[in-house]
């Protein structure tokens, strides 16, 4: 039983009771298809078949069934992180929630670990590391664009209802803004979610602790043959370990139980390594002979171009940042109303 004084974990809230306005709710009707709304009053969600006036939800409990207009029937749910996620506004991709599962538990993120991340996109992974690390942790993002950052803002926001008081959020390059914001040895770990992590060895060896964990995300197999490389050369980490998951759907239905046609395959590796303490001379891992000594066509194959990074239109971004904020707009509103 939770002692009387013990305050209530950020977001918790936002998990229980009937549900009000400003949150948002997973729709399932009754063909299985999902959509996710954010409640206001005197709006209504419209379909094809008809509309559900949010007011019919709003002052409901979790898991009711509600009738639209035509007699349409929907489920209705809070959706789970990894729904959350996959719904949310965005400006980037998002980690999916396969990818962030391994990150937290590969990675150990534990409650009131010291954390920081680079770069944020949507929001997605920060939201997964907050979860981990809980109200009494820490987590320093940091994003080059503001316009994503505005978008990940929002996003937490409207997971957690409010800002969360582990988080802070900086803008800039995190080679450079990492050592200015952290002292040395003080993080106990580090994830980055980057074109280029190499670039980053010295930022994250100087405020990486001793046994620290460093994991990386990256898209592709050029990407993770350089920072793979770079790390071994440094001689500050160990030996690093790399893997994909993927994940397959299966159909249920009588004696028909068989693998989905579709499954979310590839979308990154994770590459995970540790940080020695200063000093220590590392014993070489034995392994077959690799090229170390990259020609320019090598080289060339690791710009952003060549390994497929997308251009994303300002517009879209501006659209996905009015999106995500939308909800802590409504919140806003709503308290002030009281």
């Amino acid at each position: 039983m939770q002692h009387e004084t013990e305050k209530e974990a950020v977001g918790a809230s936002r998990r229980r009771g009937p549900f009000r306005v400003g949150e948002r709710v997973q729709l399932t009707d009754e063909r299985g298809r999902m959509s996710t709304i954010g409640l206001e009053a005197g709006k209504a969600f419209h379909t094809h078949k008809g509309f559900l006036a949010h007011d019919s939800v709003i002052g409901k409990v979790e898991g009711t069934v509600v009738s639209n207009n035509e007699g349409v029937e929907y489920q209705v749910f809070r959706p789970l992180l990894s729904n959350f996620v996959l719904s949310m506004p965005r400006g980037a991709a998002v980690v999916y929630p396969k990818d962030a599962g391994q990150i937290v538990t590969m990675a150990d993120i534990f409650p009131g670990a010291r954390v920081v991340e680079a770069g944020v996109g949507s929001g997605a992974l920060s939201i997964s590391l907050l979860r981990a690390v809980g109200d009494h942790g820490y987590l320093h993002s940091f994003e080059r664009r503001q316009e994503f950052a505005d978008i990940a803002r929002g996003n937490v926001e409207a997971m957690f209802g409010s800002a969360h008081p582990a988080w802070n959020i900086s803008i800039g390059d995190f080679q450079d803004e990492v050592v200015r914001h952290e002292a040395p040895g003080s993080i106990d770990r580090v994830v980055l979610d980057m074109l280029a992590p190499w670039e980053c060895l010295d930022a994250v060896a100087t405020v990486l602790a001793p046994g620290g964990v460093w994991i990386n995300y990256v898209a592709t197999v050029t990407q993770l043959s350089r920072t793979v490389e770079a790390i071994r050369e440094d001689g500050r980490f160990t030996e690093p370990d790399a893997w994909e998951s993927m994940v397959r759907g299966w159909h249920l239905e009588g004696l028909a139980v068989r693998p989905d046609h579709r499954m979310i395959a590839h979308t990154g590796f994770l590459l995970i390594t540790r940080r020695f303490a200063d000093g220590v001379e590392n014993f070489a891992i034995k392994r077959k002979p690799s090229k170390t000594n990259f020609s320019q066509e090598d080289l060339n194959a690791w710009t952003p171009t060549s390994v497929g990074e997308r251009t994303i239109s300002d517009r879209k971004i501006r659209r996905a940042a009015r999106s995500a904020n939308a909800g802590i707009q409504i919140k806003i509103l709503e308290e002030s109303n009281h």
